[in-house]
């Protein structure tokens, strides 16, 4: 199986080699030889622990490099850190050499100049990503080169055939249905991720100014732009989980309670998500995934490299390893993780696209942009004064 493994691996690096700048590239690696790379890393997910362990015993087999993995419960715990160094003048040697970077936290870190830039679109293996997908901005901010895509995301419900046999097509559809279902639905507490992207979604859906949410929040229109998702929550809170008055902390809790029975649906940001718990046991088999008919929040994720990193090399050769065709099909896998990829099959040799097409999900809802990255953090300080208090 390893000799297989191997051959796949060689296969890509062979096809990979002759369009790229050898030299450079070369020189790359040779200086990332025996380097040792933090990578900072979500890590409330077992398959993604996995996964990246995985990667780690990759990179050190191939590229002699010894990837250490932090496991974080929130990104800005790294950002604050790199901050930290940057106003202690600490310009090299820094503690975080590649990090997993959300929309929020990836422009608390350019604005600030503390990322490099200009290195993700010279990996080799940027030659296979699908650039029709949101590769070259995040959160309607430029990436400039600061950071490489390694995976998509979709807002997606989870539920139950058992007791949510069809899909829910629109907010007003999970209204309804939270009314005849009193406390089987919640949502996570912002400022968990993805229970701001709930809150995203849902202004998305039903604000009447969506062309507003491209731009920074506007004081002096905010109020008129977010009433209708105020209203909204005003109405569905005390239909849901403990009456509203207390919400799930993230959605690996939701997904407890929906395996449970306590909730009739969970939330995540990976549509290949329920498939993959099902397959581990972790939820029911009846379990499915689903979305609102005119579309759900979608986005890539990147990692990035601050510019004090003390391994810029290695962390380079690890990213464009976590691009590469193998560890990009290995990642899609349901079985593996199930993390949608963002290379273009049509861009890859035909044994390679072929798997990589084995992995991908059909019949997704059409994926809606994500708001500014200012909207964040206005959706959650007013979602925590209206709520958060109680």
């Amino acid at each position: 199986m390893r000799r297989v493994r191997s051959c796949v691996f060689l296969t890509s690096l062979l096809v990979t080699a002759p369009l790229f700048a050898q030299a450079s590239w070369q020189s790359i690696q040779n200086e990332a030889k025996g380097q040792t790379v933090w990578f900072n890393a979500w890590g409330g997910d077992q398959a993604v622990n996995r996964y990246l362990d995985w990667v780690s015993t990759e990179v050190k087999t191939h590229y002699d490099i010894t990837l250490n993995i932090v496991h974080l419960a929130d990104a800005a715990d790294a950002v604050k850190r790199i901050q930290t160094e940057s106003r202690a003048g600490r310009q090299t040697k820094g503690s975080v050499d590649l990090l997993w970077v959300n929309g929020e936290n990836f422009r608390t870190l350019k604005e600030a100049g503390l990322l490099q830039t200009g290195w993700a679109t010279m990996l080799p293996d940027w030659r296979y990503v699908d650039t029709t997908k949101p590769v070259s901005e995040d959160f309607a901010l430029p990436t400039d080169g600061a950071e490489s895509p390694w995976g998509g995301a979709q807002l997606t419900f989870i539920g139950r055939r058992a007791t949510l046999p069809a899909a829910l097509r629109d907010p007003q559809a999970l209204f309804d249905y939270a009314q005849r279902h009193p406390g089987k639905v919640s949502y996570p507490r912002p400022p968990d991720f993805t229970g701001t992207a709930f809150l995203e979604q849902l202004l998305l859906s039903l604000t009447h100014d969506p062309d507003a949410l491209k731009r920074a929040p506007d004081p002096h229109t905010l109020e008129q732009v977010t009433a209708p998702l105020w209203a909204y929550l005003d109405k569905l809170h005390p239909f849901l989980w403990r009456e509203g008055n207390d919400f799930p902390p993230s959605p690996a809790r939701m997904d407890a309670l929906l395996a449970s029975g306590s909730l009739n649906l969970s939330l995540t940001f990976n549509p290949a998500h329920a498939q993959q718990k099902v397959a581990s046991g972790e939820l029911p088999a009846d379990a499915y995934p689903f979305g609102f008919e005119k579309g759900m929040l979608g986005n890539v994720h990147f990692v990035a490299i601050p510019a004090n990193s003390s391994a810029s090399a290695g962390a380079k050769v690890v990213a464009n390893f976590l691009l590469s065709p193998p560890a990009q099909i290995r990642k899609a896998d349901p079985a593996i993780w199930g993390d949608p990829s963002v290379l273009d099959p049509q861009k890859l040799p035909a044994p390679l696209a072929a798997s990589l097409r084995q992995h991908t999900p059909g019949g997704l809802p059409v994926v809606l942009a994500e708001p500014h990255a200012a909207w964040v953090n206005a959706l959650e300080q007013e979602w925590l004064r209206r709520y958060g208090t109680r």
